[in-house]
């Protein structure tokens, strides 16, 4: 019998995340949980205030995301975690644990992203907090055998397709 399986949406503030996830999970009938909602609050005040986190803030938000792959994986569902992961000791923290986890590192320039997260309404990151996103990103290496690119620089629906087929070859491969 297939185990629950989490696939991780990683990438900077502005990727798509969020809405590329929520589209798949529609597409796909999986389980979305949006990474932002498992700020503790200091990191959402810290945010909001125009600071960017750092390790040690980061640190509890980590455990809760790698709780709920587990959680996903223990309870055999699928489902996408919404998470920035933008360090290889992150998404090894994420890993740590749980046996079936896949990333998708929806991966853009940062002028490209720049411009979306400009169009951007309503959300605790600011524009200029992206440099630290992509001052902190370790963009994953060949190494990290558990993660496919997804090139953003497409139309809004290309790059979700492009998710659901790196999805659905992964469980495929699973069956």
């Amino acid at each position: 019998m297939l185990k629950g399986k989490a696939f991780i949406l990683m990438g900077v503030s502005s990727t798509g995340k969020t809405s590329v996830g929520t589209a798949v999970a529609q597409q796909l009938g999986l389980k979305l949980i949006d990474g932002d909602d498992l700020h503790p609050r200091a990191n959402i005040v810290k945010m909001a205030s125009g600071f960017p986190l750092n390790d040690q803030d980061r640190t509890p938000w980590l455990e809760r995301i790698n709780d709920a792959a587990f959680s996903l994986e223990s309870k055999s569902e699928t489902g996408i975690i919404v998470c920035s992961a933008l360090k290889k000791k992150y998404r090894d923290q994420i890993r740590q644990g749980n046996q079936n986890i896949h990333f998708l590192f929806l991966n853009g320039s940062f002028e490209l992203v720049l411009e979306r997260m400009k169009a951007r309404k309503g959300h605790f990151m600011k524009a200029e907090m992206l440099k630290s996103q992509f001052d902190t990103l370790e963009i994953p290496t060949a190494e990290e055998n558990d993660v496919t690119f997804i090139d953003i620089d497409h139309c809004f629906e290309e790059v979700v397709s492009l998710c659901v087929k790196a999805i659905q070859a992964k469980l495929n491969t699973l069956a």
